[in-house]
């Protein structure tokens, strides 16, 4: 009977490892669902931003008001290829800290709270891929290949898009 324990033993530890690995496996694949699926809201997020700062340089004066750099930047950061976004979303928030905002106005309205669902957005982004990356990068994740068919999770990185609305100060 005493060779009995050490196969007891040995059953227990190998399903001990076992269950630990397919809860490894299955949290890195969720981890790795939840990065990619907060890649998609934040890519929805930009294009609502770069559309309603748009709408916002089109709209009646709006060339006189917000001038033809903020339409460009718009619609560079809605034509933009994967590769060129960072660099077409931080022009775009450039541009659109330049010019003034009034929070009365509906259309600069839709800008100041599409900037700002963008910022959480975008945010929610970094954390989500920081865990991802993070839950990869682990010797036992690497050893087993756990992460294998998915691309790494890619951060984006932009300026805080975040645009503080300002008024427009007159003086008599």
């Amino acid at each position: 009977m005493p060779g009995m324990w050490w196969v007891v033993g040995a059953v227990l530890a190998v399903g001990l490892v076992s269950a630990y690995l397919i809860w490894t496996a299955g949290r890195v694949q969720r981890l790795q669902i939840r990065a990619e699926s907060a890649s998609r809201a934040l890519e929805a997020h930009l294009l609502r931003r770069a559309a309603a700062a748009a709408v916002l340089a089109e709209q009646r004066y709006g060339v006189e008001l917000y001038g033809v750099e903020l339409y460009a930047a718009a619609r560079i950061a809605l034509d933009a290829v994967p590769e060129e976004r960072e660099a077409a979303e931080n022009d775009l928030t450039r541009q659109l800290r330049a010019v003034r905002l009034d929070p009365a106005d509906p259309a600069c309205g839709a800008v100041i709270a599409a900037s700002r669902r963008l910022a959480l957005a975008r945010q929610v982004h970094t954390d989500l891929v920081r865990d991802a990356r993070s839950a990869r990068g682990r010797p036992v994740v690497r050893l087993f290949r756990m992460g294998r068919g998915r691309e790494w999770p890619r951060y984006f990185d932009i300026d805080d898009p975040t645009v503080v609305p300002r008024a427009d100060v007159t003086t008599g």
